[in-house]
């Protein structure tokens, strides 16, 4: 194909020596070839004075030593962990590793050659980066992919229990958003992220946080361009238990399902629908102010008593009034509004009645924390499926 773009693969790395191996393979397995990788192993500086951070500065000098080892593919090992190379006290953490790996990527490619984010305990089949090209080529116009995922078990009763609760969480998340049609249905996960060159300089790139930089990241996309969640291929991260981040699956892991309740519910349906109704009004809201289920919320969150007057002001036509609103009341602000409502919710009824409402069978007695893990799986891949054939009709035409 002769307008396949180049793919640039970008993976931090943080202790992951156990995991190299499996990473090369599936690199080395891949049928697509014009890829070249980059890697930015990284720890803070002052973990070469702390004795309990021995092992992970140990762990990443051999990662270093392994990488160099490697000649099968193109690859740049950019070193923030040896000595004198590790991250300042303030600045340092995975979404410094994939700014850096991102900036030196910009250094030399052109626009239209794509960025694939990865984590190096992420695992995927042999004709994952061929989809990857493939539909960017087709699609001439796309700025991103959010990829498909899927966690496999560990075969420790309580993590997988815990894993499964979170992956449960995330994909009624999205299957909500995408039968309401939002354009923020997506998921965000470093390990399953890839963009264009171009699309990430017009966004503004990505900013670096403790965690979730990924989301904002996928957000500015969605904002400057067209994001696709549909791909051929599936990543599969590893479901790890991890305190490096405040949120995302790490940090989920490590709690348990009852535990989780309080950071990742299950809002109502009734609730989706809300932001539907929301969005729906946004062409009426230009000629004139009218109730939304969501101004309240958005009075007191943006701290203002007229959200739609300053945007009528600077937007002249109604096409460009109801981007800026879809703007304005974004994948942030869509989930702290059902967070806001969840209050008055219950995590169980709420997953219970979604369900019913998609036709899912729940065992007798349902619940988190003693439904058998093998039934929990079942319910998992049920909702993998609904959610891929939600993804695949939200894809571009040219798949």
């Amino acid at each position: 194909m002769s307008n396949t773009p180049n793919l640039h693969i970008a993976i931090p790395l943080m202790d992951e020596l156990e995991n190299l191996p499996a990473l090369v393979e599936c690199l080395q397995k891949q049928t697509f070839h014009n890829f070249d990788v980059y890697v930015c192993v990284n720890q803070p500086e002052s973990w070469w004075g702390d004795e309990t951070k021995q092992q992970i500065c140990t762990n990443n000098a051999d990662s270093i030593a392994f990488l160099q080892t490697v000649d099968t593919f193109p690859l740049k090992i950019i070193d923030r962990s040896s000595r004198g190379h590790g991250w300042p006290t303030k600045r340092h953490g995975v979404g410094y590793a994939r700014k850096e790996l991102f900036d030196t990527i910009l250094k030399t490619a052109a626009d239209n050659e794509i960025i694939v984010s990865l984590d190096g305990d992420t695992a995927f089949g042999k004709d994952y980066l061929a989809s990857i090209a493939g539909q960017f080529a087709h699609n001439p116009h796309l700025s991103a992919i959010a990829v498909p995922y899927y966690h496999p078990l560990s075969g420790n009763a309580t993590t997988d229990r815990s894993l499964l609760r979170y992956e449960i969480y995330m994909r009624h998340y999205l299957i909500n958003m995408l039968q309401i049609g939002n354009p923020y249905a997506f998921t965000a996960l470093g390990s399953a992220m890839a963009f264009t060159v171009g699309a990430y300089k017009r966004c503004g790139g990505i900013t670096p946080l403790q965690g979730g930089e990924d989301f904002y990241l996928l957000q500015k996309l969605c904002k400057t361009g067209e994001l696709s969640v549909y791909s051929t291929a599936t990543v599969f991260p590893q479901g790890r238990e991890s305190k490096r981040v405040p949120f995302g699956t790490g940090p989920a892991v490590a709690k348990s399902v009852v535990e989780q309740d309080a950071s990742y519910p299950f809002y109502a349906t009734a609730s989706f629908q809300k932001v539907r109704q929301t969005y729906n009004l946004f062409p009426a809201l230009y000629e004139k102010d009218i109730p939304t289920p969501m101004t309240e919320f958005l009075c007191k969150q943006l701290k203002t008593d007229d959200v739609w007057q300053p945007l009528r002001k600077n937007f002249k036509t109604v096409q460009l009034f109801v981007k800026a609103c879809t703007e304005r009341v974004d994948g942030l602000r869509i989930l702290q509004f059902l967070k806001s409502e969840h209050r008055h919710g219950s995590s169980n009824g709420n997953f219970a009645e979604f369900c019913t409402v998609n036709g899912i069978p729940l065992p007798e007695g349902f619940s988190f924390e003693s439904t058998d893990i093998r039934q929990l799986d079942e319910i998992r891949n049920v909702l993998f499926e609904k959610e891929m054939e939600l993804r695949k009709r939200k894809a571009p035409v040219c798949v």
